[in-house]
């Protein structure tokens, strides 16, 4: 469930920040409640990413107003910062463990465009990643494309799920693949994160799950969703599984054919897709696709954290996950 009076507390700490923001979301266990260790934890940590047309003139009305948020990086200036930002990592800034209106927040800031383009190509499957589990939105301007990419990042992640799962499946057995997709050979769930993580994530929250995801598997014309029974029946015949690999984000499709495509022969994507639709590995060849994104993706990310954050900020927020590692395996294990 979404956490009682959380729209007040959230308009409060976005009061501290320059508001041309054209998205603005929080996630995250400190706003949807999480099976395992932080489910009863008070004063979790709040996670935030905020949406810039202009990163650096948003980074410099940030400056000005919140001088301490930001590590020695600072000193070089907004556009310095702005290009951190921009050019390495996932394209996302953090600035973690901030005390902002008496609760400990993390905040990251990524340009539109470059949302934009993960949203709709899986260039890094970071924030786009974190738009397909529950997120409370707190601020959305008229940008049309934006809304329109923001759609079809739920749509590619159904699908790609599809292409995971057998023929008939749960409604949480597909909530569980779709939480699961950001996660693929990701570092960090080998380092720092709790491993039953996409679980604790999903099981408390399957309604939040259903009313993001509900609308778009009515209207999908390859499932049949039985909505009272919570079971769904997808077509996995190599013509459905073609439709499906045809609608992929560009960058999974490009990981899926470098993948298949022997040396040498330079097929392209589509006469690759055409000949997974009837290979029966498919769908572990899908989550190969996803693994060559994301893991490139967080170890820069995180890497670059060092120095967005500042070494002792990094080692204390690095300490932390741990922890919760630490305690989930502890109650698995006892």
């Amino acid at each position: 469930m979404a956490l009682q009076s959380s729209g007040v507390a959230f308009r409060k700490i976005l009061s501290h920040f320059p508001e041309e923001l054209s998205l603005g979301f929080a996630y995250g266990s400190g706003v949807y409640r999480q099976a395992g260790p932080s489910s009863n934890q008070k004063n979790v940590m709040l996670d935030f990413v905020f949406t810039v047309d202009d990163p650096v003139a948003w980074h410099s009305k940030n400056l000005k107003k919140n001088w301490s948020h930001y590590s020695f990086l600072k000193v070089l200036g907004p556009k310095f910062i702005s290009t951190v930002q921009n050019n390495y990592g996932a394209g996302v800034y953090y600035n973690p463990l901030i005390m902002c209106d008496g609760r400990l927040i993390k905040y990251g800031v990524i340009s539109t465009s470059n949302l934009i383009e993960d949203l709709l190509n899986w260039n890094n499957l970071y924030i786009a990643g974190r738009l397909q589990k529950p997120v409370k939105i707190v601020a959305l301007n008229e940008n049309v494309t934006l809304r329109s990419a923001l759609d079809k990042n739920l749509k590619s992640a159904v699908t790609t799920a599809f292409l995971m799962l057998p023929e008939s499946f749960s409604e949480e057995d597909l909530f569980i693949e779709i939480a699961g997709l950001s996660y693929s050979g990701d570092f960090r769930m080998a380092i720092g994160e709790d491993k039953t993580k996409v679980l604790n994530i999903v099981k408390p929250n399957v309604a939040h799950f259903r009313e993001l995801y509900g609308n778009i598997l009515q209207e999908n014309p390859q499932v049949v969703y039985q909505i009272h029974q919570g079971r769904l029946e997808v077509d996995k015949s190599p013509e459905g599984q073609f439709t499906q690999l045809m609608t992929l984000p560009k960058v999974l499709q490009q990981q899926i054919n470098h993948i298949m495509d022997p040396p040498g022969k330079n097929r392209d994507v589509e006469e690759t897709l055409l000949q997974l639709a009837h290979d029966p590995d498919c769908g572990e060849v899908v989550r190969l696709g996803l693994s060559a994104i994301v893991r490139p993706s967080s170890l820069r990310q995180s890497t670059k954290g060092l120095f967005t954050a500042g070494m002792k900020k990094s080692l204390i927020y690095s300490s932390q996950k741990l922890h919760k590692m630490w305690k989930g395996w502890l109650r698995k294990t006892f």
